[in-house]
C-alpha cells in the first residue's frame, strides 16, 4: 500500500474509532485488505449521515465536496468527499445508499447487503479498521462494471471459498 494510502486510513479510522462512529471500509481497501495486490484508488467508508456533523470539525480542512446528494446512473446517495495528503476517501451515507443494479432493472439499497454479515475487524498498522465482509463485498461488487471490479471479484471469490 502506498505511505499516503496508509496515512490516510489511519487518519480517517482514527477520527471515527475515538468518536465511537460505526463504519465500514469497503471497495477495493476493503478487498486490499483482505490480501489482493490490486493498486487501491479510494477509500470508500460508509457510515451513517446522521454523523457527517460531527466528522466535519474533525476533517474540515480536507474536504473536497459535500456533504451532499450525488445521483447519477449508477449511485445514489449523501456523501462527504475528503482528501488527505493525496489520497481521496469517500464517505457515503449508509442510510441513503441506492446502487443501481447492473442489468438497469432497478436500485438496490445497500444497507440491505450490508447487513446480511458483521463487519470484520482488523488491525493496520497498529490501528483498528471495521471492514465489510467479504461476502458483502462481492455481493454488491457484482453490480459493479469495469476490469478492477473483476479482478477483485475474482480474488473475493477465492478469499470466501478458503475461509468460509
Amino acid at each position: 500500500m502506498e505511505e499516503k494510502t496508509l496515512n490516510a486510513l489511519k487518519w480517517i479510522t482514527r477520527i471515527l474509532n475515538e468518536q465511537n462512529i460505526p463504519y465500514c471500509v469497503g471497495g477495493g481497501m476493503a478487498t486490499y485488505l483482505y490480501g489482493s495486490s490490486r493498486q487501491v484508488n479510494d477509500i470508500d467508508i460508509s457510515v451513517s449521515g446522521k454523523y457527517f456533523p460531527v466528522i466535519i470539525p474533525f476533517v474540515k480542512e480536507h474536504v473536497t465536496a459535500g456533504p451532499k446528494h450525488y445521483k447519477n446512473d449508477k449511485w445514489d446517495c449523501d456523501t462527504l468527499s475528503l482528501n488527505y495528503g493525496g489520497q481521496d476517501i469517500d464517505l457515503t451515507n449508509v442510510d441513503t445508499l441506492l446502487m443501481s443494479k447492473k442489468d438497469g432493472s432497478g436500485w438496490i439499497r445497500n444497507k440491505e447487503i450490508y447487513q446480511k454479515f458483521p463487519n470484520v475487524v482488523k488491525e493496520v498498522d497498529g490501528i483498528k479498521v471495521s471492514l465489510m465482509d467479504p461476502r458483502v463485498l462481492f455481493e454488491y461488487k457484482k453490480e459493479l462494471n469495469g476490469e478492477h471490479q473483476e479482478s477483485d471479484l475474482r480474488f473475493l471469490g477465492d478469499y470466501i471459498k478458503n475461509n468460509f
